[in-house]
Formats: structure tokens, C-alpha cells, sequence
């Protein structure tokens, strides 16, 4: 009888445990599947409805996710005639500008002086009836008591009379951009981000240097020749002279490109902190005391031969140098008010702005001028940018939003802190500062509540006057209020909460400061494809989520890890984890490196691209497991109607979509050759590709195009 109920009673037991296996695996199926309940609330039907507009289910997942999950996006949508390309970003940002012109054309007469400096500028650049009468004769005025264009002067100029620094001294009285040879601005201290520092860097361009290399057989070359020829016939020149003449000015600018450095190596230079008295001796070219009092004119402040200044590439000084005392004054005179005429289109009347469209249809594929409200609103709430901003956040954002955004910032925070405990490559020094890095990243979402405080916005205005009836000199008030504001700083600490650095919420706008060790999401990207209170939460990690992790990840890529918790440049890396680190980043460089992009038939470039590259890869692992570590504390959620895809699966089809993107051929000829982002298809496929977490959800087989046997990973 004892034997017989030791059996029953192991039996029993054995049921039990085969029971509680089943409960187990079935919990993790649920886990990994989602409730098999159906969303049918109008958030989910709405969501669902999107999704379908997106995807193009003929195309097999496991072979090109980006084409599976865009693919109809793609397809059926159109690119705007004044666009040079459409993404959901792009559709998202255009609803703010017509709500924003909406704000601005219901100003009463009777606003406060923010809003009333808003509609005012926008008014004035909406005159095109006074642009038309008022612009020319102004800036032909302007370059008149500036010594006079020698292109608009022929043999009356004197070149006896001109200095290129003299000369740059009168622009910066006038808010013109001065950066022709040198560039010169205050900013943050590397190595104490706590203190202001003047900065000094390689000269700026009218064209990429990538393409002005490439000389005068480049495509882009000659419609930037005939753009500047265009221009200085519209101010008065003889088309002949401007060939001569402007010819020599592209020549000189090439000259110039040839003496900057590439991108990639710019990415990786030293900066070099030197006194300007140091500078001067070594480089006695320029008279380096008048030049930054004159090109800066810090209110209050005088620059002395004791001051520090930071010189970016030291290397450009001696090759600027060189390409100076080598060009005829009159071409030197040339190049400068060239640079300045384009510079001024934008406040000429239609003519103009038609010259600068032909040309921006060999750049950038643009086909029409953008209608003339879009371009008022823009300047009007860019300038005005605390009072537009204001203004947008009373009217349309939902302030509960901010809630939870920060819930899934915590969440992927956590998640992030979780992988870099788990770093078997790095040692215990490093990985316990990053650990405090990653606990002390600040993050700013939304909109800082002092922006919605009148008394504020009065007070940051307050010395602020639009005094000209001219539209041209309204923006060169403008540009030097803006100057003083920042150049005034110069001797005061850095406060980085301050509210004025966080408060720009209408764009579609996401960053990561290396100074601050901080990430900012504007109000214009919670909404959209990225974020909606009412659809699942798979959808919203898999798009404002990754955004989130993304921007975390940046406090960790090549360039984010040569800066503390403090936001202070520093060497905190011990060696062997550094050597690991530079291992894992070659392997995301050679990866995007080996794909072409065939619309273009160029290869993307590894380097350039690779802190964004290391973002995507790593922004979306902890988005993804963000939302693994919600539904482990919550239910999991249930699927849209009329899919058939489980929460994970709409997980990585919702984070695609954020990427989703159809440029003209110009246009991603642009970004190809000359930006930090790879296209969106190669944002999609190559970090799902080199996730084992896709793979799994997805069912893609080990070496299909998707789930790739050699993958990469830094974090």
C-alpha cells in the first residue's frame, strides 16, 4: 500500500511539473506573440489603417525589411513639385508650418511684443510689392560704402584701397556671414564644458567641398557657376565680365576646398587650445587682436593677447595663408562680395529666387518654388523662435504626452544601463564611468515650462526692435541681436539647464548634446509615426523608442565616448577597452562601406556615417528591449485589427517606418556624397540585419539577407 501511494504521489508530481512547463512555454509564446485579443478602439483602427498604406506584404520580410515594411509608402506617394524628397518626418513638419502660419495670421494687433515681432517680420516678408522696390537699391547701397563690388565697379575700383580683413570688419556690422576664409564663433570649452571659449575653424563654402574638388567637369560645379553668374547680372554686372571674373572666384573657392579637411578626417582632428598672443607669432598673416575684436565685437568684452582660443585644424592656417598671398586683390574682392550676393537672394524679389530654383534643380532635384507663406513662416518662427514656439505648445500639443515620453525614456535608459553591464569587453574603470555617464544623460522632452511664462519671453526680447519698414535690414537687426545675445556670454559659466537652450518644440527635432550629456526631443516629433497616446505601445517604442535609444546611443559612438559624464572632453577610456571599441566601430565602418546605393551607383561612406550608423544599432537593441521590460510589467498587448503580425513584429515594421523615405535622385546624390546618415533602406536594413532579436521574430533563416551570418555590433 506505501509503495502504491509513493507512486501515485510521484505521478502526480510529474503532472505538476509537466504542467507548470506548459504554463511556462505558454507564457513566453504570449510574451513573445502578444495577446491574441484584437485592438478595436478608433486609435488602433486608425493605426492599423497607416500601417497598410506602408507596407508592401508581396516582399518577403526576411529578405529586404525596408522594401517589406515601405515598400507601398514608396510606391504610391508623391513627392511634392517643391520638395526634394518625402518622408513621414517631412509630412509631420509641414503640418507644423501650416499651423504656425495659422497661429500667426490670428495674432491680434493688440499682442504681446513677442508675438507682435512674430507677425510683423512675417508681414514684411510676405510683401513682395516692397521687397521688389526696396532690397536692390538697398544692398547695391550696402556694397557701395563697403569699398564697391570690383565686378559692379569695372576700372573705377581701386584696389590700392582694399584689405579682405578690412573689409570683413564692415560685413560684420551689417550681420554678414564672415567665415569666407576663417571661421570665428564663441562656444563651449571642450575639456571644461562649464566655460565659453572662442573658437577658430577652416573656412566655410558655398558648396560642399566633395563637389568643388572635383573642379569644373562637376555637374554641381557648373550649375554653382552659372547660379553666381545669374545673380551678379540681376545686380547690374556685364554677363561677360561675370564670366571672367566669377570664373577666377569658383577658382579661388576650389583653391580654398583643397586646403580644408575631408570629413573623416576632420571627425578624428585635435583641437589645439593656444593664447592669441602664441597664435599671433606663429601665424603673424593676420592681426589676430583687431581681427577677433572686429569679426566677434563682443559687447563689453575687448580680446586681449592673453586670451585662450581654440584653433580647430591647425594645419588650414599656414594653407590659407599660402592660397591668400597668392590671389590678386581684385579677386579676393570678388569672392567676398559674391559670397555675400548669394547670401542675400533670399531677401531679393522673384527674379532672384527663380535663379537660385534653376540652380537648386541640378543640386537638389526641387522642381517648383516653394509657395511664398511657407518660407515666411519659417523665417518669421525660426526667428522668432521662443514666441512660435510658445504659441505652438498652447494651441496643440497635449501635455500629457510628456508623461509618457518620459516613461519610455526611463525604460530605455534602464535597458541601456543593463547592456553596458553586461559589456564583457570593458574593463571595470571604464564600464563604472560609462555606467555614471549614462545615470547622469539629461533629458529635455517637449518644451521647458519656463517657455510658457509671458514674463519670460518679455524679458528675453526685451532689447529687441524691428524698427525698419525693409524687409533686408528687419533680418540684419535680427542677425546681430542674435550675435550679441550669444557673444555676450563669453565670460559667463555655462548654465546647461538653461531654459532658452531647450526650447524649440515645433520642428521634428531630436539631438544628443556631447557638452551637455544630454538628449532633447521637441514637441514636433512626439506625434505622428513616432508617438500617438492611442495606439499600442509596441508602436510608440518602435518609433519615438528608437529615436530615444538612438540619441542615448550617441553619448556612446565614436565621437560621444571622448566626452564624461560632465560633457568634459577627456581620455577616460582604458586602453584594451578603447582598442575593443575601435574593433567593434571598424566592423560598423567596413559593413555600411561595402553597400552601394544603386539609384546613385556610390558606396555609402563608413566612416562619416558611422556615429549614426553606431546609433542605429544600438538605439534600436534597447528600444526593442525597453518594450520587452513594459510588457514584463504590464499585459501583453493586444494586435491591430486586420494584421496579422504579433506585438514584436509591429515592433520592428513600426520602427522601419520612421524611416521610410523617397528622395529625388539629386537629392540622395547629396546625402550619398556628403551626409552623416546613410539613406533610410540602409538605416532599416543593415541594424535589423544585425539583430538576433529581428531574426527571431521574423523566422528569418541564418544567412538569408536579413539575418546575415558576419554581423556587427558595438553596443
Amino acid at each position: 500500500m506505501e509503495r502504491y501511494l509513493i507512486l501515485l504521489l510521484l505521478v502526480i508530481l510529474l503532472i505538476a511539473f509537466a504542467l507548470s512547463i506548459a504554463f511556462c512555454v505558454t507564457a513566453q509564446k504570449l510574451s513573445e506573440e502578444g495577446s491574441q485579443e484584437i485592438c478595436t478602439t478608433p486609435g488602433c483602427i486608425y493605426a492599423a489603417s497607416t500601417v497598410l498604406k506602408y507596407m508592401d506584404e508581396s516582399v518577403d520580410p526576411c529578405d529586404n525589411f525596408y522594401r517589406f515594411a515601405c515598400g507601398k509608402y514608396i510606391k504610391n506617394t508623391n513627392i511634392p513639385e517643391d520638395e526634394t524628397s518625402i518622408a513621414p518626418t517631412i509630412s509631420i513638419d509641414n503640418t507644423i508650418e501650416k499651423q504656425l502660419k495659422m497661429i500667426i495670421e490670428e495674432l491680434p494687433t493688440e499682442s504681446n511684443k513677442p508675438y507682435r515681432l512674430m507677425k510683423t517680420l512675417y508681414n514684411m516678408c510676405m510683401n513682395t510689392t516692397a521687397i521688389e522696390s526696396d532690397s536692390i537699391p538697398y544692398f547695391l547701397k550696402l556694397l557701395k560704402d563697403m569699398g564697391g563690388w570690383p565686378l559692379l565697379e569695372d576700372n573705377k575700383w581701386n584696389e590700392n584701397n582694399f584689405d579682405w580683413k578690412q573689409l570683413l570688419y564692415k560685413l560684420r556690422k551689417h550681420a554678414a556671414n564672415t567665415d569666407y576664409f576663417i571661421s570665428l564663433r564663441i562656444g563651449t570649452e571642450s575639456i571644461n564644458s562649464s566655460r565659453r571659449i572662442i573658437r577658430l575653424d577652416q573656412a566655410g563654402l558655398g558648396l560642399s567641398r566633395e563637389f568643388l574638388i572635383k573642379g569644373f567637369e562637376e555637374k554641381l560645379v557648373k550649375a554653382y557657376y552659372e547660379y553666381m553668374v545669374d545673380i551678379a547680372v540681376l545686380f547690374g554686372a556685364d554677363k561677360n565680365a561675370s564670366l571672367k571674373e566669377l570664373k577666377e572666384t569658383l577658382e579661388l573657392e576650389i583653391r580654398i576646398a583643397n586646403v580644408i579637411l575631408p570629413k573623416q578626417e576632420y571627425r578624428t582632428a585635435p583641437h589645439i587650445y593656444m593664447k592669441v598672443e602664441d597664435l599671433f607669432t606663429a601665424y603673424p598673416f593676420i592681426p589676430w587682436v583687431e581681427y577677433i575684436n572686429n569679426i566677434l565685437i563682443i559687447p563689453n568684452i575687448t580680446i586681449t593677447t592673453d586670451e585662450g582660443i581654440l584653433v580647430g585644424v591647425l594645419d588650414f592656417l599656414p594653407k590659407i595663408e599660402k592660397v591668400l598671398s597668392n590671389t590678386p586683390k581684385r579677386v579676393l574682392a570678388n569672392y567676398i562680395f559674391r559670397r555675400v550676393a548669394l547670401d542675400a537672394v533670399s531677401y531679393m524679389p522673384d527674379e532672384f529666387i527663380n535663379k537660385k530654383l534653376k540652380y537648386y534643380r541640378v543640386l537638389t532635384g526641387q522642381r517648383e518654388r516653394e509657395a511664398r507663406w511657407k518660407t515666411c513662416t519659417r523665417i518669421a518662427t525660426k526667428s522668432l523662435s521662443l514666441a512660435s514656439g510658445a504659441s505652438y505648445v498652447k494651441k496643440y500639443f497635449n501635455k500629457s504626452i510628456k508623461k509618457h515620453a518620459k516613461e519610455i525614456v526611463a525604460d530605455i535608459r534602464a535597458e541601456f544601463v543593463k547592456m553596458l553591464q553586461k559589456a564583457d569587453w570593458m574593463d571595470k574603470v571604464t564600464k563604472r564611468n560609462a555606467l555614471e555617464k549614462a545615470a547622469s544623460m539629461t533629458a529635455y522632452i517637449g518644451y521647458p515650462d519656463e517657455l510658457l511664462n509671458e514674463k519670460n519671453l518679455e524679458k528675453y526680447y526685451a532689447d529687441l526692435e524691428i524698427t525698419s519698414n525693409k524687409y533686408i535690414e528687419a533680418m540684419k537687426h535680427l542677425s546681430l541681436f542674435f550675435a550679441d545675445y550669444r557673444n555676450k556670454k563669453l565670460r559667463e559659466p555655462v548654465n546647461k539647464t538653461e531654459w532658452t537652450s531647450h526650447a524649440f518644440p515645433p520642428p521634428v527635432r531630436a539631438f544628443y548634446s556631447f557638452t551637455g550629456n544630454s538628449i532633447e526631443f521637441s514637441a514636433g516629433i512626439l506625434q505622428g509615426i513616432f508617438f500617438d497616446n492611442d495606439r499600442p505601445r509596441y508602436m510608440n517604442y518602435g518609433g519615438i523608442g528608437c529615436v530615444i535609444g538612438h540619441e542615448i546611443t550617441h553619448g556612446f559612438d565614436d565621437r560621444g565616448r571622448k566626452f564624461d559624464k560632465n560633457g568634459d572632453y577627456s581620455d577616460w577610456w582604458e586602453k584594451n577597452t578603447k582598442t575593443a571599441f575601435m574593433k567593434k566601430a571598424q566592423c560598423i565602418i567596413d559593413q555600411y562601406g561595402n553597400y552601394n546605393v544603386p539609384e546613385v551607383n556610390l558606396n555609402i561612406n563608413g566612416i562619416i556615417t558611422q556615429g549614426e550608423n553606431i546609433a542605429d544599432n544600438g538605439g534600436i537593441k534597447v528600444a526593442y528591449l525597453g518594450y520587452q521590460a513594459w510588457v514584463a510589467r504590464n499585459n501583453p498587448e493586444p494586435r491591430l485589427p486586420g494584421l496579422k503580425y504579433t506585438p514584436n513584429q509591429m515592433f520592428w515594421i513600426s520602427a522601419a517606418h520612421i524611416s521610410c523615405d523617397k528622395p529625388r535622385r539629386e537629392e540622395m546624390k547629396l546625402r550619398v556624397t556628403t551626409g552623416q546618415h546613410p539613406p533610410g533602406e540602409y538605416r532599416v536594413v543593415v541594424p535589423f540585419g544585425n539583430s538576433g532579436y529581428f531574426a527571431k521574430d521574423f523566422n528569418c533563416p541564418l544567412g538569408s539577407k536579413m539575418n546575415p551570418v558576419n554581423k556587427c555590433s558595438v553596443w
